[in-house]
């Protein structure tokens, strides 16, 4: 690490070389760059230990017995402190800064602003939604490593310290409802179950015992015994008597308080805020009218391209016929979830060897293919990512659900696979924790509208990937296309034009072969994440977009693995940064 910039001069000026080390340009730069990297780190460590959540998640184990502060005095505490380190960074002489380092201190820089940007939008007050909350903080437990008494230690610290984080976050929420912060009553109904799954007449039954129902075998039997009865009392004492507390404070005073509409412009500034949430998102300052507009035409165009499989395969009836068709015949669907999951695991094990073929460097860090925990199952979504571990403990990966599997479309499993695992979410996440040379918030950071956007583009690679070879399957493909295309339509509809969440499903259903029941869950998830949504299709389009470009300029001499090793080289980054790495390489290439 290094050190301070007052440590560095006291070492100077204990030397004789002050004088030189002012006077010399090299040195300013040593200093600008020695400032710059120790405010990083700095800045990383403080955000570890103020989200012990996601350092538990990133394998670094300090803060494994405690949970985030969520309190309203601390939100505030955090704000000062950012706008803190803004002034540092104003200190900072960025003249004296390498190329690398000026677009460090950028993208750094950007992500405090847009912080303290977003601090009076309080959205910190809707610290519950029907995709999580502290309803299913047990799900961090799945994460963790439990190799030592400690690990067993620390869960058990936690498990004494929820009430606290139960009463902060009721804290937020009763603040929330004074404020008029709340999200729509549609959605939130499908909290209470998500508590009640929690309330449990034995403790050993309980979601937060899990870590327990197995040791490994170094742990004595007496010790193994000693922790589990440790925590059975913990959960007696305090998880189930907090979760009772927040069933009956949702059930009576949370819930009745909630929306009957849905959308964010009912927010206080919901307009500006939805707008804000846009920016955030696309990385852009496209408008919601101006996204609105995108999604519209690429429906059509989409629209047509899936006109043409439904005359190849030579169905005779209408489009909305040939979406029933596929949303209801049997052939489309397994009927045992063990063998849903076995299916999405051979599409795994043939799209590994596939990814030489259009890219140069591939991550060291494995995946694997799990499903989603049964009892969020019902609520989410088809299928979810999570990263590997920072230190390497944990491989990433790829949740699939397995719920009804009567609703999961076979022709669906090969893009899906392709979007969530490699080489889409893994391929580009894992690339980017190995990039040793970026500091920590950059390897282990990210912008949504490259992440996804990359994630949807990985979906248009799949038949140079020797994929989508079944019509059903390219329809597969065109349907997941629409989905994020629709996705700009209803999200914009409903939270800045005022549409019904009914008016939404009904455009999915009309353009989309999801079934029924996945389009609730994705209507509803973009309910709870107004703009969220829209970075998907707007980062899609603009690494299509230079994809173009790039084979246009440079002709025969447009190798298309260096593009996507460029495109993947520099770790997420907003779009505007990623054309200008694009454009750069396009030069050097010209050059020879």
């Amino acid at each position: 690490m290094k050190r301070p910039r007052s440590i560095l001069i006291c070492a100077l000026a204990a030397a004789g070389l002050l004088a030189v080390w002012v006077l010399t340009p090299f040195a300013a730069e040593e200093d600008a760059a020695a400032q710059l990297h120790a405010l990083f780190e700095e800045e990383w460590e403080y955000f570890l230990e103020e989200n012990p959540e996601v350092a538990s998640l990133l394998g670094d184990r300090r803060w494994n017995d405690r949970w985030s502060d969520v309190s309203l005095e601390a939100g505030e505490r955090r704000h000062r402190h950012r706008m803190h380190v803004l002034e540092r960074l104003d200190a900072i002489d960025t003249a004296a800064l390498s190329e690398a380092d000026k677009l460090n201190y950028t993208l750094f820089r950007k992500n405090y602003e847009l912080a303290v940007e977003a601090h009076p939008y309080r959205w910190s007050l809707l610290a519950v939604n029907q995709r999580g909350g502290i309803q299913t903080r047990n799900e961090l437990a799945d994460a963790l490593r439990f190799a030592t008494v400690k690990d067993y230690q620390d869960w058990i610290a936690r498990l004494r310290g929820f009430p606290t984080l139960l009463d902060q976050t009721i804290a937020l929420l009763r603040e929330g409802i004074r404020a008029g912060m709340v999200h729509p009553k549609v959605i939130m109904e499908r909290v209470p179950a998500q508590i009640a799954a929690q309330i449990v007449d034995d403790p050993a039954d309980s979601l937060f015992f899990q870590p327990f129902e197995r040791f490994p075998e170094r742990i004595p039997a007496a010790e193994q015994e000693r922790l589990a009865a440790e925590a059975r009392q913990a959960i007696a004492e305090h998880i189930l008597p907090a979760f009772r507390r927040f069933q009956e404070f949702f059930s009576n005073e949370y819930l009745p308080a909630c929306t009957d509409r849905v959308g964010a412009w009912q927010l206080p500034r919901g307009q500006e805020l939805y707008a804000f949430r846009a920016r955030q998102f696309t990385t852009t300052d496209l408008t919601p009218e101006e996204i609105h507009q995108i999604g519209l035409r690429e429906v059509r165009r989409i629209r047509a391209e899936m006109e043409k499989i439904i005359e190849e395969v030579g169905f005779e009836g209408s489009f909305q016929e040939f979406l029933e068709f596929l949303r209801t015949d049997p052939q489309f669907y397994y009927d045992d979830p063990a063998e849903l999951l076995e299916g999405y695991r051979a599409i795994a094990k043939q799209l590994d060897p596939t990814l030489v073929r259009l890219f140069g460097k591939l991550p060291r860090m494995p995946y694997g293919v799990e499903s989603i925990p049964e009892h969020i199952a019902p609520d989410t979504t088809t299928a979810y990512y999570r990263r590997p571990a920072a230190d390497g403990s944990r491989a990433g990966t790829y949740f699939v659900n397995l719920y009804r599997p009567e609703v999961r479309p076979k022709y669906e499993m090969e893009v899906l696979s392709i979007h969530e695992a490699v080489p889409g979410h893994h391929l580009q996440i894992a690339l980017m924790m190995e990039l040793k040379d970026l500091p920590k918030f950059r390897r282990f950071g990210g912008y949504t509208a490259f992440t996804e956007g990359w994630g949807l583009y990985s979906e248009s690679l799949g038949e140079e990937l020797g994929f989508y070879q079944d019509p059903y399957s390219k329809f597969g493909q065109l349907t997941y296309e629409m989905w994020r295309a629709v996705r700009l339509v209803v999200d914009t509809g409903m939270h800045s034009m005022g549409w019904t969440r009914q008016q939404a499903i009904d455009f999915f259903l009309e353009n989309a072969a999801k079934t029924e029941h996945d389009i609730v869950n994705e209507i509803d998830r973009y309910i709870a994440w107004p703009g969220q949504a829209l970075a998907y299709k707007i980062g899609e389009m603009k690494i299509k977009e230079l994809r173009a470009r790039a084979q246009q300029e440079l002709g025969e001499r447009f190798d298309l693995r260096a593009f996507h090793d460029t495109v993947l080289g520099s770790g997420a980054v907003p779009l505007d940064v990623l054309e200008t790495i694009v454009e750069d390489w396009i030069a050097r290439v010209k050059r020879g």
